[in-house]
């Protein structure tokens, strides 16, 4: 049973830091592939950053690059985002997911099969 619990989300004023924490616990040891996602009030669910679980390998949204970091513990199996300058238009429900099909580079959802409940980030 994979078990994807994302924490750490909250009310910041714009320029902020806040510090998205996703125990993954089930999850296939063919997994390879961790990401974090994101959707607005009345938008899609889109890409926010994903990392290869082998070798680290690291990708982000445009709308994101410089400011929000992805990060592993490996061996105790937890995703970590990193979100620092925070502006109003990332304000939105904070998920992360994991995908044995790929998926990883492109940030493409369709190849993550197992997400968690998320977790509201909301900046003002």
């Amino acid at each position: 049973h994979v078990q994807l619990v994302e924490s750490g989300g909250g009310s910041v004023q714009a320029g902020g830091t806040l510090r998205l924490t996703c125990p993954a616990s089930g999850v296939p040891q063919s997994s390879h592939c961790m990401g974090w996602f994101r959707q607005a009030p009345g938008k899609e669910r889109e890409g926010v950053a994903a990392i290869y679980t082998r070798g680290g390998s690291t990708f982000y949204a445009d709308s994101v690059k410089g400011r929000f970091t992805i990060s592993q513990d490996t061996p105790n199996n937890i995703l970590y985002l990193q979100l620092t300058a925070l502006k109003p238009e990332d304000t939105g429900m904070y998920f992360c997911a994991a995908s044995t099909r790929g998926g990883c580079s492109a940030l493409t959802q369709v190849y993550f099969q197992h997400w968690g409940q998320g977790t509201q980030v909301t900046v003002s």
